[in-house]
């Protein structure tokens, strides 16, 4: 979704005539949910002179109750005009993504969005201009009941880029994606994917801030053009047993002065030492900043043999059974596509964890293991110990203390919020043991 160099008076003139009635505000909390501050565009001054105040006490990972006064600061060039009526005559809703700051007008570090602004600060002040980012997010269409609740019963029973009448979402995809391209988004492809009812959409490749609010504005649109369509649109990496879950593949480069630092044609790979050592940081902490890539109890259920999700700590320019693949695109193109990341991920979080664990390995030229050129799934463990490959967390609980343990992501974080977000995963995972599961009723009460 391509930023506009918007002004004040921009604005103002597209809401005008364009016959924009409310103004979404709209900013992350620490989850990754969605949050907005709705108002009337008699407001818009007020908005526009970084006027507008919330009660931060009441948002995830924000402040306590005595210092809730926070504003919101609109990004002008994230302002965009939903492509829908919201009432009888025709009147329209704006989104303008915006920034968190404290009373005293001060960057909030507990908001995401700021803090993968304070590491693409930090990747500039090392020399490099950009972080590219180009996402592939999946997702699920199920049914929804006679009282418009989501169900579990897929929409389809089709399979890879399978055509209608197998893919009885393809209207739906189709609305999707052009909806997403009257919004600005550049979409590069759209189909089926290999569960029966699961769908994905690429849309092109934005700076990691421009990625991030894309990634957040995609899941919107997506959830509301499947609830218009009488369907649920589900981003949860594995809502169905037995069948492929959906994950959010993160391809990924750096770039100065225009070039692209990953690419370096005298290389046998054409990869150059800044890519080795980037993706020798992100081997290294990828146990660790799985807490925010893959952050829900049920990540771990998509991340297990034989459905396609990484499940080791492994690279290859050949093969997708580690970890991080290597694309065959060289030149400008040149990227390290990460597999292990689901769509449950707050994006900023997840991304500004990628891109500090990726600067820690130029900094302290840290080296890949060996590429994996073979098939991961059909070694034994003596074959992967030997080659230096070892497990990703298999439990949200075992990533939480991966995480309390590496001093660089939670850095990149921000110790503050990174203790919030353990301390609520723990939260989270002890109430997922305490309850009981269908499986265990199934499995155990006729034998004990």
């Amino acid at each position: 979704m391509p930023k506009h160099d918007y002004t004040k008076d921009d604005i103002r003139n597209l809401i005008k005539s364009e016959n924009v009635e409310f103004l979404r505000l709209t900013f992350t909390d620490m989850f990754g949910m969605i949050k907005n501050v709705e108002v009337p565009v008699s407001q818009l001054e007020k908005v526009l002179d970084n006027n507008m105040m919330f009660d931060g006490s009441s948002i995830d990972g924000f402040v306590r109750i005595e210092e809730s006064d926070m504003y919101l600061y609109p990004d002008l060039s994230t302002f965009m005009i939903f492509p829908w009526a919201t009432d009888s005559h025709g009147g329209k809703v704006a989104r303008i993504i915006a920034s968190v700051y404290t009373a005293d007008r001060k960057p909030f570090m507990g908001d995401p969005r700021n803090v993968l602004i304070k590491n693409i600060e930090n990747m500039k002040a090392q020399g490099f201009d950009a972080f590219n980012i180009g996402p592939e997010p999946e997702f699920f269409l199920f049914k929804l009941d006679a009282d418009g609740k989501p169900t579990t019963q897929l929409n389809d029973t089709g399979s890879y880029f399978d055509l209608a009448p197998l893919d009885l979402g393809e209207n739906v995809r189709r609305e999707i994606v052009l909806t997403l391209e009257q919004m600005g988004f550049e979409v590069e492809a759209a189909h089926h994917e290999v569960a029966p009812g699961q769908h994905e959409v690429d849309f092109k490749y934005a700076d990691a801030l421009e990625a991030a609010d894309n990634i957040q504005t995609f899941k919107l649109i997506v959830k509301t053009i499947a609830r218009k369509n009488n369907l649920y649109a589900t981003f949860l990496p594995k809502p169905v047993s037995g069948i492929n879950g959906s994950g959010m593949h993160i391809n990924m480069s750096l770039f100065a002065d225009g070039k692209n630092q990953f690419f370096n044609e005298t290389d046998d790979m054409q990869l150059s030492p800044i890519a080795y050592n980037f993706l020798g940081g992100v081997l290294k902490h990828a146990i660790n900043f799985a807490a925010f890539t893959n952050p829900t109890v049920n990540s771990y259920k998509r991340l297990v043999p034989g459905y396609e999700a990484p499940v080791y700590v492994a690279w290859s320019g050949s093969n997708r059974s580690p970890m991080v693949r290597v694309p065959a695109a060289r030149g400008q193109s040149t990227r390290l596509e990460l597999r292990a990341v689901d769509p449950t991920a707050n994006p900023y979080l997840a991304l500004s964890a990628i891109l500090a664990s990726g600067l820690d390995g130029i900094v302290n030229h840290i080296e890949p293991m060996a590429s994996v050129d073979r098939n991961i799934y059909l070694m034994d463990e003596a074959e992967r110990q030997k080659a230096g490959i070892f497990d990703l967390p298999d439990t949200l609980l075992a990533a939480v203390a991966n995480l309390e343990g590496d001093e660089t992501v939670k850095d990149a974080i921000g110790k503050d919020l990174a203790q919030q977000f353990v301390d609520a995963k723990k939260i989270e995972y002890r109430a997922y043991r305490q309850e009981v599961s269908t499986w265990e009723i199934d499995n155990y009460l006729d034998i004990y």
